[in-house]
């Protein structure tokens, strides 16, 4: 049996395999999240433990027997998290959350401290780690002067499972401080931000063993000593819950923001298309990651303007999409990431005319989402990504219209998994299961049953070509406006 738990933004999951992987049981704690200011966003450290403790303590009720064959956990969260703890390991303050962006002022003054782009092999954003530190240090310098550690949020429950600050590579490669080829802390980029190797926690490999379980805790829930995995950020470990472990698969997440993931055998950034370049979960393994922000977000923008719920929206499209809109739309309703970088960037409709009706926006936007993923291929590829096809997973997904349109804009073959949760706890399961075996197997992380795929179609792939042009031109254009 094994046993992973996901800390996410909006509560703890955790989820029980057996030794064919098939899910035995699960369990949900709810978690809330504090905005004091304007683009801020914490969360108390304390409550992932609270949560993690009534998850695993209702796996413990309802499996007894299950839990007692336990042969490892793993642990997966939510990346780029600033949980400082003093020397008495006890948070100083809440958590800064991934999408927290006070710290955007210090973004500019790290690029010019230390060559992030290049040992990072990321553009220093505000939602990863290193800014918020450099922030603390600016606004809070009595914090700062106490941090002893700075642990990521799921590093914070490795520590209540086995007293060890250990994290894993690709976790830590979301913070800016590790040289992401090296596989190790960067000495010049940590210094950059007033901290040191002593601050950091020990590294593993995700499908290494990172400690051992508390006896305190193993007794409580009628469990062996087992051991706790590295585990993985929640990309990747999304990423070991589909079997994406090697070059040349990926997957892409039609949520409401938009992620497009491909393993790679290398380092392979391209900063200038603000592509993320991390870790992957498993050793001698990377990853590129396009992101923008408003994905499935646009069409429930649309449903709120139309006073119409999204299903209903995505039923005005015609079963089979046969060609383009008249209108056209930019999706960047909260800034943009790949291949923008720009927080400032807007969205907007073009060629609407009086003709056009609800059914034409719909698809329009839907079109829009599908050519933001084409560029975040575009910019992978450009890093050296070779993604023919791609799972395809997200609320978003359940849109045959939708698939339809991304596969003929994008030119990727998407692949639709029969199980309908391959999430970050599932990885993080399967990553306890490799460090207690000890190997890396396609056994392990197997690929999901394929309930069907949707090919790009020839003849509208062709159609969208010009209109993809228009659409790679018209940002710029609207940008100049402001």
């Amino acid at each position: 049996m094994y046993l992973g738990l996901d800390i996410g933004t909006s509560g703890v999951k955790a989820i029980l395999l057996d030794g064919t992987f098939a899910e035995i049981g699960a369990a949900h704690a709810a978690l809330t999240v504090s905005r004091p200011a304007p683009g801020w966003s914490e969360q108390d450290p304390d409550s992932w433990i609270t949560a993690c403790e009534s998850a695993i303590g209702e796996l413990a009720t309802a499996q007894p027997d299950a839990m007692a064959a336990l042969r490892g956990i793993g642990l997966s969260g939510h990346m780029h998290g600033a949980t400082l703890l003093d020397a008495s390991d006890r948070p100083l303050r809440p958590c800064i959350l991934w999408n927290d962006g006070r710290s955007a002022a210090q973004c500019a003054e790290l690029e010019g401290k230390a060559d992030f782009r290049g040992i990072g092999g990321n553009i220093v954003m505000a939602g990863f780690t290193a800014p918020k530190l450099l922030w603390v240090a600016q606004n809070e310098p009595g914090i700062f002067a106490r941090t002893a550690k700075v642990l990521l949020p799921k590093d914070y429950v490795r520590l209540w499972l086995t007293g060890d600050h250990v994290s894993e590579m690709s976790d830590a490669a979301g913070t800016l401080w590790l040289d992401v080829k090296r596989r190790d802390w960067s000495d010049e980029l940590l210094a950059a931000t007033g901290l040191s190797r002593g601050h950091m926690p020990a590294l593993v490999e995700g499908s290494a063993v990172s400690g051992t379980l508390r006896a305190e805790l193993a007794q409580r829930w009628g469990v062996p000593q087992v051991p706790v995995a590295g585990g993985g950020g929640d990309n990747a470990a999304t990423a070991c819950g589909m079997g994406i472990v090697a070059p040349g698969t990926g997957f892409l997440s039609l949520g409401t923001s938009g992620v497009l993931f491909a393993a790679t055998d290398s380092f392979a950034p391209n900063t200038q298309d603000a592509v993320h370049a991390f870790c992957h979960a498993v050793p001698d393994t990377w990853h590129q990651m396009g992101v923008f922000l408003s994905a499935t977000d646009g069409l429930t923008w649309l449903s709120e303007i139309a006073g119409r719920p999204v299903a209903d929206l995505a039923g005005l499209l015609p079963a089979q999409v046969t060609a383009p809109a008249r209108a056209g739309f930019l999706p960047y309703l909260s800034g943009e990431r790949t291949p923008h970088n720009d927080p400032g960037a807007t969205a907007a409709f073009w060629g609407v005319t009086r003709g056009t009706g609800l059914p034409d926006l719909v698809q329009s936007v839907m079109e829009g989402v599908a050519m933001a993923f084409a560029d975040c291929d575009r910019a992978m590829r450009a890093a050296g990504s070779e993604m023919d096809a791609a799972y395809v997973v997200g609320g978003g997904a359940r849109s045959d219209q939708w698939l339809q349109i991304i596969a003929a804009v994008t030119g990727l073959t998407l692949l639709k998994p029969r199980s309908g949760d391959l999430g970050a706890a599932l990885g993080a399961a399967r990553l306890a299961a490799a460090c207690a075996e000890g190997e890396v197997s396609d056994r392990i992380f197997a690929a999901p049953e394929i309930a069907g795929e949707v090919a790009p179609d020839p003849n509208l792939s062709a159609r969208y070509a010009e209109k993809y042009d228009v659409f790679r031109r018209a940002y710029p254009q609207l940008r100049s406006l402001h």
